[in-house]
Parts: structure tokens; C-alpha cells; sequence
């Protein structure tokens, strides 16, 4: 499996995570939802996604914005008008005062406004992330990805707007999954962009040397893998290997594959009732007192505080 799929691995809509907001201006929505990732698009009009702490980034309609939280930010006709509404986590709607508007302005099945005709009509749906893979992702990626309708625009998001205001049975469901694949293929064109700044390992992808031995890490973290043993595989020497993956990745084979694997270990621990032992055994190390060891060393704390919910930053 590549980096990419890996990372997305973890991320997955939650139900009643998808909705829109049929607006007229001016007007002005205040995001505090708490999601570790929102996918946002304008189906008609436009939209200005402003950080409290950054540069406002303009949505024309199609174009699609992937935004990391999880802290506040808004969305708006103009970034200088100012929020009327503030959008809470499972997509609780409140007047900045706190009084709780849902049902006041629900017009259908996930879409709230004021009025069935605004000039502007925006989509999104929001992820929480409890994934330490994931969260490697999310490292990589700025507050703030902007993919234009001209590289956006694909079946999925077409049917995200079609399915969106419908009802029926398992339509959450239906609805979750085009919204998997919309982020997938979202970050994808991002990624691809030449501006797009993407980091080493999906730089690393496409290299004859460093894409091959990024991938046999990743479907086998468990094996013992050395500087040497990935270099046969992948048909070069040991020292053209390293140089060309340091160079591309950032790191070099065997630094990235501890990351890789204390990343691994990390969601099991919270994720799973193994043991620390056989988590060990999973993620290439010989037993829970070496994987403990590289686990403090990386991490800052032990398995065990790990599990316990003592989590610092993912590296």
C-alpha cells in the first residue's frame, strides 16, 4: 500500500457529518465544530473560509477546500461580515448568544438556511480523527488546501450535491462514503498541484529507488528490514538508496520506518486490547521491552502512559 492510503486509512465520516447552508448575504457562519478536518464546497455562489489567525481564502463555485482543525474559524459572503450563527459539533446551530436554532432554520434533510433561494448554497462534511497514522497526514498539510472547480470536479462531487437534500433508507451511510472518496480524491489533486508544497513520502511516491521501499515498508512494517535488505529489493545499491531517499523523503529509510511503526504501535495501543507484546510483534520489534524503549524514545512516554491517555503530539 502507498503512504497516501495508509494515512487516509483512519479518516472516516461519521454520520450526520455532511450538510448545507443555503445562504443570502450578507451573511456569515462561525465554525466551532471541533473537527480535526472539514471538506467544504460551494454548489452555488461563493464563500470565504477565514481563519482567525491567517489569510482569508476565496471558494468559487466548484472549487473545494479541505480545512484542518479544530479551531474556530468562519465562513462568509465577505470576510469582513460579521457571523450571525455559530455551527456546533453534529452540526447544532446557536445565535451567537447561544440559543439553539436547529430546528428554526432546518429546511430538509441536512440543509439549513433562511430562505430556499440564497445566491449562495455551500456544502461540508466534518471528520473527527483519533488516528495517530492519520495524524501524520494532517501534519503535512497546511490550515488551509484549495483545489479549483477545474481540478475538483468528478463524479463524486457531482453526486454529493445531487444526494445531499435527499432522504431514505441508509442515506447516511451513502452520503459518508462519497464523502471518503471526495476527500481522497481532494487531497489527491492537491498533492498533485506543482504549488502544492506536498510533503517528502508523496514526493518519494513516484521515484524508481524510493517509491518501491517506501511501499514495502508499508506493507510489511513487521519485517526486518534494513538499509541493505530494501536496496536488493528494490534493485540498487545501499548507498544510492539512502541518498536518493533522504534526499526526496526528508529522512533517511530507517528513521522514517520508526516513525512509521511507533505511529502503528501508538493506534493499536489506544485502539485495541493487545498486549503490549504482541503489538511489538506486529510493528517489527522483538518484544514489548524493545518496543517500549523505542517508544519512549520517540514518543516521550511509555506504551502503557500511552494507552492510558497521556499523548503528546504524533512525530
Amino acid at each position: 500500500m502507498d503512504p497516501l492510503s495508509d494515512l487516509l486509512e483512519g479518516v472516516r465520516a461519521r454520520m450526520a457529518a455532511f450538510c448545507q447552508a443555503i445562504l443570502d448575504p450578507p451573511w456569515a457562519l462561525r465554525i466551532a465544530d471541533g473537527a480535526a478536518l472539514a471538506l467544504a464546497t460551494t454548489l452555488q455562489g461563493h464563500a470565504w473560509v477565514v481563519p482567525d489567525d491567517g489569510e482569508p481564502v476565496l471558494m468559487r463555485t466548484g472549487d473545494v477546500v479541505i480545512i484542518k482543525g479544530p479551531h474556530p474559524y468562519n465562513v462568509s459572503d465577505d470576510p469582513a461580515t460579521v457571523p450571525d450563527y455559530v455551527v456546533h459539533h453534529d452540526n447544532r446551530l446557536t445565535t451567537m448568544d447561544g440559543t439553539d436554532v436547529t430546528d428554526a432554520l432546518r429546511l430538509g434533510p441536512r440543509t439549513s438556511g433562511l430562505t430556499r433561494d440564497g445566491s449562495a448554497i455551500v456544502a461540508s462534511g466534518t471528520y473527527q480523527i483519533g488516528s495517530d497514522v492519520t495524524e501524520r497526514l494532517l501534519n503535512a498539510l497546511p490550515p488551509i488546501v484549495l483545489v479549483p472547480a477545474a481540478e475538483a470536479q468528478n463524479p463524486v462531487m457531482t453526486l454529493l450535491a445531487q444526494e445531499v437534500g435527499r432522504d431514505g433508507p441508509a442515506q447516511e451511510i451513502v452520503l459518508a462514503r462519497l464523502l471518503d472518496i471526495a476527500l481522497v480524491t481532494t487531497l489527491s489533486a492537491w498533492f498533485a498541484r506543482p504549488d502544492a508544497q506536498a510533503p517528502g513520502w508523496y514526493r518519494a511516491h513516484g521515484d524508481p529507488q524510493a517509491g518501491p521501499a517506501l511501499r514495502l515498508m508499508h506493507d510489511d512494517p513487521a519485517h526486518p528490514w534494513s538499509v541493505e535488505a530494501l536496496a536488493a529489493k528494490v534493485g540498487c545499491s545501499r548507498a544510492a538508496l539512502a541518498r536518493r531517499f533522504t534526499a526526496l523523503v526528508g529522512e533517511p529509510p530507517i528513521t522514517y520506518l520508526t516513525h512509521w511503526r511507533m505511529a502503528l504501535a501508538a493506534d493499536l495501543l489506544r485502539s485495541s486490547d493487545l498486549t503490549i507484546e504482541t503489538i511489538a510483534h506486529r510493528v517489527g520489534y522483538a518484544n514489548a521491552f524493545a518496543l517500549s524503549v523505542a517508544f519512549k524514545r520517540i514518543r516521550g512516554v511509555s506504551p502503557r502512559q500511552h494507552r492510558a491517555g497521556d499523548r503528546p503530539a504524533a512525530v
